[in-house]
C-alpha cells in the first residue's frame, strides 16, 4: 500500500492496521474499564463520588506520565516499538493488579493510576510511531489511528449496555489481555521505520520549548488545547444530554452512537486533509463543533430528529479535529523530539480536560444545560484564532 500521499514511498500494506489495532487494545485500558465501574458500585456499595475518583485518578496519572516522559524526552531517547510494548504490558499487569484487588479501594486508586502513567507510553508514542512510517500522509494515517482511539472511548457504553451477559471480572481480564496482545503484536510485526529520526541521548529542553518559540508549532498546540477545552466534557456531559429522552440500555447505545461518530469524524477528515491540508480540516470541524455548542439552547428542545441529528453532528466533529491538531505538531516539531513535544502538548491538553470537566460537572448541579453547553465553544473560539499561522502556511501551498 502507498504511502497516503506519497508516490515516493511504500509502506507495507500491515503498517497501518496493525498500528490501529495495537492503539485501540492499548486504550482499551482507559475508557472500557470505566464502563464496569457502576457494577462495582452497586456489588461493593460505594458512594458515586468513588467512581468519579477512580477516573480522576487514571487521568491523573496520565498527565503525571506523558509529563515525566516528555521532560525525560522517553518516545525519543529509546524504541518507540519497544516503549509500547512495555507499557502496554505493564499497564495490562496494572489492570490484572486492580481485579486482584478490586475490594480494597486505595489499591484500586493506585492502580488506576499506574495504569494512566503507562497509557503515556501507548496514545502518545503510537502517535510517533505512525510520524516516523507516515512522513508526509501523517494526517490521513493519523485519522485512522485516533478513530480507533475515539471507538475505544464510545466502547465503554456499549460495554455497558450489554454487561448483563459478561461479569465484570470477565470483562477486567478481557481488557487486559487485549492490550498486552496490543502491544506484543505492534512490537513482532512492526520493524523500526526506514526513516526515522536517529534516537537522542540527551534530554530535549530546547526541543520541548518549540511549544512556545515555534509559531506554527504554537499554532497548532493552542488549536489542540481548544479542542481538549471541549472534548472530554462533551463526552462527560453526554448521557446527562440524553436522560430527558432515553433510559437504560437506550441510552448507553445512543452514547455509543454519538461519541463512536467521532471515528468517522477521524477518518474523513484524515482523507480530507489530504486534499485539502491538515489546518483548514481541523479549523472546520473546530468551527463545526462550536457552533454545535451555540446551537444547544435551541436544539435541547427541538424534535427528536434535530435533537439526535445535531448529537451526532456534534459527536463527528469534536474528535474528527484531533488527529490533523496532531498531525500539524509532530510535523512541525523538531524531527528528534517528536515523541516528547507530542507527549507534553498532550499533558497539558489533559489537564485542561480535567480542569472543563471539573468547571462544568460542578455547575450541572446549579444550572440547566441548555444555558451551560453554549460555554464550551470558548475553547473552539480560541482554538480557531490561534490558526492563522498554519492556514497562511497551506494557501502558500504547504500540507
Amino acid at each position: 500500500m502507498k504511502n497516503w500521499a506519497s508516490s515516493e514511498a511504500l509502506v507495507p500494506g500491515h503498517v497501518l492496521p496493525v498500528l490501529v489495532f495495537a492503539q485501540f487494545a492499548g486504550t482499551s485500558l482507559w475508557f472500557a474499564v470505566n464502563a464496569m465501574m457502576p457494577d462495582l458500585q452497586r456489588e461493593l456499595g460505594w458512594p458515586a463520588a468513588a467512581l468519579g475518583w477512580l477516573t480522576s485518578a487514571l487521568q491523573l496519572g496520565f498527565i503525571v506520565g506523558t509529563l515525566g516522559f516528555a521532560l525525560l524526552a522517553v518516545a525519543d531517547r529509546f524504541s518507540a516499538r519497544r516503549v509500547f510494548l512495555l507499557c502496554a504490558l505493564a499497564g495490562a499487569s496494572c489492570t490484572v493488579g486492580a481485579w486482584a484487588s478490586v475490594r480494597h479501594y486505595p489499591a484500586l486508586l493506585a492502580w488506576r493510576f499506574l495504569t494512566g502513567v503507562f497509557l503515556a507510553g501507548i496514545y502518545p508514542v503510537g502517535m510517533k510511531i505512525a510520524a516516523q512510517w507516515y512522513t508526509r500522509g501523517l494526517g490521513g494515517a493519523l485519522g485512522m489511528l485516533i478513530g480507533a482511539l475515539v471507538l475505544g472511548s464510545a466502547s465503554a457504553h456499549a460495554l455497558r449496555a450489554v454487561s448483563g451477559a459478561l461479569p465484570w471480572p470477565t470483562l477486567m481480564l478481557g481488557v487486559a489481555a487485549l492490550a498486552a496482545l496490543g502491544g506484543v503484536l505492534l512490537y513482532a510485526a512492526l520493524d523500526d521505520p526506514p526513516h526515522a529520526a536517529p534516537q537522542v541521548t540527551t534530554l530535549q529542553w530546547r526541543a520541548l520549548g518549540a511549544l512556545w518559540t515555534d509559531r506554527h508549532v504554537r499554532a497548532s498546540v493552542l488549536g489542540y488545547f481548544g479542542h481538549m477545552w471541549e472534548l472530554y466534557t462533551l463526552w462527560v456531559l453526554v448521557p446527562l444530554i440524553l436522560a430527558d429522552r432515553l433510559q437504560g440500555s437506550a441510552l448507553s447505545w445512543m452514547a455509543f452512537a454519538v461519541l463512536g461518530a467521532g471515528a468517522l469524524g477521524c477518518m474523513a477528515g484524515g482523507w480530507l486533509a489530504v486534499r485539502w491540508g491538515s489546518a483548514r480540516v481541523a479549523s472546520a470541524q473546530l468551527a463545526i463543533s462550536g457552533l454545535c455548542c451555540l446551537a444547544a439552547p435551541w436544539a435541547m428542545t427541538a424534535p427528536d430528529a434535530l435533537f439526535y441529528g445535531w448529537l451526532l453532528l456534534w459527536g463527528v466533529t469534536v474528535a474528527g479535529d484531533s488527529p490533523q491538531f496532531s498531525t500539524l505538531t509532530a510535523r512541525n516539531a523538531p524531527a528528534h523530539a517528536v515523541g516528547s513535544v507530542l507527549t507534553l502538548a498532550n499533558s497539558i491538553g489533559f489537564t485542561i480536560s480535567i480542569l472543563s470537566i471539573l468547571l462544568f460537572v460542578s455547575l450541572t448541579e446549579r444550572v440547566p444545560l441548555a444555558q451551560l453547553l453554549p460555554w464550551l465553544a470558548v475553547g473552539p473560539v480560541l482554538g480557531l484564532l490561534s490558526m492563522g499561522p498554519l492556514l497562511r502556511l497551506e494557501r502558500m501551498g504547504a500540507r
